[in-house]
């Protein structure tokens, strides 16, 4: 807004009374929902699907979460516990009309609901600010979530400190909410008291999954694309012009490269207010969840579709989808959805789908666009930092040569290793993959070996005797490892 209030801070005082002054917490909360484009009138649903996955944390949250549903089960109270990303893992409660309203705004298991993702309510504010948090009715920022009074606790690692998830109670606004933050403390500190007592046992950590369903709203701070190359560029009006003539187009090319990104970005080329549903293909166990999604958002009006990695659905996945499109591209007589799919392969596309394809955007891997590679690099680190980070030339290099066979999605995940190391992205940031191209797998004990060569000859001014030295190797032995490895740091 012009004046720097959120529209949410208006909504408060029409919703509240003009007497009642939110919290600063809640104000930035507010402004940042606003900044990510969350919109104030529903929910939009972000859909990961199960956890397939256990750890020590989930283990012993769920259990303290039972005996206390015990203790609750007369009370409209659903209560969840969440991963540190927002990921709704589980959900008990005895009153089966809360049940049903909470499904209804996507608070279910499967489901994130992080503060970027659905703006202010209680578990994502206590993930963002890492305390004990209370959102009321009116405090949500979307207005669907105003019916709820939510209270959550953010779970830390007994003996690490990191941040392992929450514990959230939600009741109906119209509930007394006294003991509601009470009781979400308690079962916080229970869960973390059992997983000190069990951590000699713990099990490893699930691994992170993508996000298979989100809807995407233009945001009202847009940062604006990266100005990326040629072949970047000819993917893009290829698809933009496929877009806007009605066309489906699918964008194929090696997985990482970008695809989807590319496609959402045509979409909003045509029509900036797009909002983008995009979609990867889900875990056979939550197809009908996933297929379930697609039939309330389709129906919205500026909606933009993008199925990422569609030549892994099954084909009756992809026939039930293929119907939903098309019913809802003709609904107003005319291709009124931008569709646009991404696969491998144009061959490995689902043949209904591939029906539908009126054109096609070859996207290269990485590799074969190096002048994509430090406008990516500066975009990513400055995203992560909130400012813009200096890369050395000696770091510009390594990043230039490496052949980012994960393409930008390696290349993401190198640089965000790197600015949370330093300041400056210098070669000694930067993870070892990035100065090495071994042709083979390593173990773990040769990478451990290839990763302390990286490091100690990454210092600066550090001589191979000197590096042979510290390593407890020969000044040859060095050598050798450094080819073996395909080791490579530049000099500044």
């Amino acid at each position: 807004m012009d004046d720097g209030v959120p529209q949410r801070a208006r909504l408060h005082a029409d919703l509240a009374g003009a007497a009642a002054r939110p919290a600063p917490r809640l104000v930035a909360s507010w402004q940042r929902s606003e900044s990510y484009g969350v919109p104030l009138e529903d929910v939009p649903p972000v859909f990961t699907g199960a956890s397939d996955a256990e750890s020590l944390f989930t283990e012993c949250g769920r259990r303290v979460l039972a005996d206390l549903a015990h203790t609750l089960a007369d009370q409209p109270v659903s209560l969840m516990l969440t991963d540190a990303a927002g990921l709704v893992l589980d959900r008990v409660s005895g009153d089966h009309g809360l049940l049903r309203a909470l499904d209804k705004v996507h608070l279910a298991p499967g489901f994130t609901y992080a503060e970027q993702d659905v703006g202010t309510n209680g578990l994502g504010l206590a993930l963002a600010d890492r305390v004990p948090t209370v959102v009321r009715a009116e405090e949500h920022y979307a207005l669907t979530l105003c019916t709820y009074t939510c209270a959550a606790v953010p779970v830390l690692d007994p003996l690490t400190g990191r941040l392992e998830g929450s514990v959230n109670l939600t009741t109906w606004a119209s509930s007394p909410a006294d003991l509601l933050l009470a009781l979400a403390r308690s079962a916080a500190s229970t869960t973390s008291a059992m997983m000190l007592a069990r951590g000699a046992g713990q099990r490893p950590r699930p691994t992170p999954r993508g996000e298979v369903f989100r809807v995407e709203a233009p945001r009202v701070v847009d940062p604006g694309a990266p100005d990326l190359g040629e072949a970047w560029s000819r993917a893009l009006t290829t698809a933009t012009d496929a877009l806007r003539g009605g066309d489906v187009v699918a964008v194929v090319g090696e997985q990482g490269t970008g695809r989807g990104t590319l496609v959402a970005q045509a979409a909003r080329a045509v029509s900036p207010r797009t909002r983008v549903l995009a979609a990867s293909a889900p875990d056979p166990a939550d197809a009908q969840q996933w297929l379930d999604l697609w039939t309330p958002e389709l129906g919205k009006p500026d909606t933009a579709v993008v199925v990422r990695d569609v030549d892994r659905l099954p084909t009756w996945v992809a026939e039930r989808l293929r119907d939903l499109v098309v019913r809802a591209r003709v609904a107003g007589g005319a291709p009124s959805v931008p569709v646009g799919l991404t696969a491998a392969r144009l061959e490995d596309v689902p043949a209904p789908l591939a029906g539908l394809v009126g054109s096609v955007a070859p996207l290269p891997p990485l590799r074969e666009r190096p002048d994509d590679v430090l406008p990516l690099v500066r975009r990513v680190a400055a995203s992560a930092r909130g400012r813009p980070v200096e890369v050395t030339g000696a770091a510009e290099r390594a990043l230039r040569e490496h052949a980012w066979p994960g393409n930008v999605t390696e290349l993401v995940t190198a640089v965000r290793a790197a600015v949370g190391r330093a300041d400056v992205v210098d070669v000694a940031a930067l993870p070892a993959e990035v100065l090495s191209g071994s042709g083979h797998r390593l173990t773990r004990i040769e990478a451990f070996e290839r990763d302390e060569i990286v490091r100690v000859l990454s210092r600066p001014g550090v001589t191979m005797r000197e590096a042979g030295e510290e390593l407890g190797m020969s000044r040859a032995t060095v050598y050798r490892k450094v080819a073996q490895y395909g080791i490579h740091v530049p000099r500044a």
